[in-house]
């Protein structure tokens, strides 16, 4: 066994889509609203609004925002309304929802923008473990994407890829 050694990963086709570089570093925080209830059950709107009338926004400013209730209590819809009206003109982004929500919105916000003819016709990897928290949704979202355009998709690494879909041949 003379001879060069061949990396033929790297001579392959394949493109890895690394979900990784998507990812959205500004800081993430929520507000729970269930510190603005009544006796821990029910919203008042007259306090409600004086809190928001008073309440620093600024502390916001460039992050994306969850906005929920973690208790089962009586929130109008008006209340998130209210908020989000608030916390919108600081923030990066607001949401409905825990952090887990903020992820999966930032995720579909940034892969919505993926120009998909870049992979039409060609052998995708979805790039599995990295640094970043990558939501399931994010590669659900992205398989949904990339499917009708790709010949093949295959998540993992090259030397170890689980393959996800083929595109059947066309008979002639």
């Amino acid at each position: 066994m003379q001879g060069e050694i061949v990396n033929k990963v790297a001579e392959s086709s394949l493109i890895t889509f690394d979900l990784e570089s998507y990812y959205n570093h500004a800081p993430r925080v929520q507000f729970d609203i269930k510190d603005n209830l009544y006796n821990g059950l029910v919203l008042r709107e007259k306090e409600f609004r004086a809190f928001v009338s008073s309440h620093d926004w600024a502390q916001y400013d460039s992050k994306h925002v969850a906005i929920y209730c973690s208790v089962d209590a009586i929130v109008p819809t008006w209340a998130y309304m209210l908020l989000t009206s608030v916390i919108e003109p600081v923030a990066k982004s607001v949401v409905f929802g825990d952090l887990s929500h903020l992820e999966n919105s930032l995720f579909q916000t940034a892969l919505g923008q993926v120009d998909l003819e870049e992979f039409r016709d060609q052998k995708v990897i979805i790039k599995g473990c990295g640094r970043y928290p990558v939501p399931e949704f994010a590669y659900v979202e992205i398989t949904r994407l990339l499917k009708p355009v790709v010949s093949s998709l295959m998540y993992g690494e090259a030397c170890s890829a689980v393959p996800l879909y083929k595109r059947p041949k066309v008979k002639s």
